[in-house]
């Protein structure tokens, strides 16, 4: 089995690759690795999509990278092939971005990225540090993970899901903010799992076992 986490530029790689290859290794899950290339992209069995910095420059990064993003949508919408999406990664997987400008996603669920606005003014955003995960509903991705299990975020922004059962997790920060979402073979996660200790990968491994 082979798992690509997609380099265009705009993610943190390093301390994921690493993350994803230790797990893979302990559970026998194949290879991962890093690539920019459009065919190892398609012919990977599961596919990571990391993302750092603002939605728009994300997304126009990843369509910059055109093989690698036309690969990417046949392997997730026509293959049907198991999807993480991290940080703005997973954003992107959103109908809008409202981060500086209008930006459409790739509208895998359906939603709006917004900018967190804490009920409490005395909390910071961006939204930094540790936070409890509330489980919305059951996935295997939760394989070992319990509400209350505190998860590690560096975000301003968040999802606004429009179908509450694509939610799968949130955080409490003076109002909700999206933690996972999900649907069919697509996954997301806000936080960092590869900077989330023992819960994040947990959820590494669950991913990488994960057969929807």
């Amino acid at each position: 089995m082979l798992t690509a986490i997609i380099d265009y530029e705009s993610g943190n790689l390093h301390s994921a690759h690493k993350a994803f290859e230790r797990m893979a290794r302990e559970g026998n899950a194949g290879d991962v690795v890093v690539t920019a290339d459009a065919d190892v992209v398609a012919r990977a069995d599961r596919l990571v999509l990391p993302g750092d910095g603002a939605f728009p420059s994300c997304m126009a990064s990843l369509k910059g990278h055109s093989g690698i993003y036309d690969a990417m949508v046949e392997a997730v919408e026509v293959q049907g092939r198991p999807f993480l999406g991290i940080c703005v990664g997973m954003q992107l997987m959103a109908s809008w971005g409202r981060e500086y400008e209008d930006t459409k996603g790739l509208g895998w669920i359906e939603g709006e990225v917004t900018k967190i606005t804490p009920a409490d003014p005395t909390l910071k955003v961006p939204h930094m540090g540790w936070n409890d995960l509330i489980i919305d509903h059951p996935h295997p991705v939760f394989d070992g993970i319990k509400t209350g299990d505190h998860t590690y975020f560096v975000h301003s922004y968040h999802m606004a899901v429009s179908d509450p059962a694509e939610r799968l997790a949130h955080v409490d920060y003076a109002g909700d903010v999206t933690a996972i979402i999900g649907r069919d073979t697509m996954l997301g996660m806000q936080f960092h799992p590869e900077k989330s200790q023992a819960t994040g990968l947990r959820m590494i491994a669950n991913f990488l076992n994960w057969r929807p």
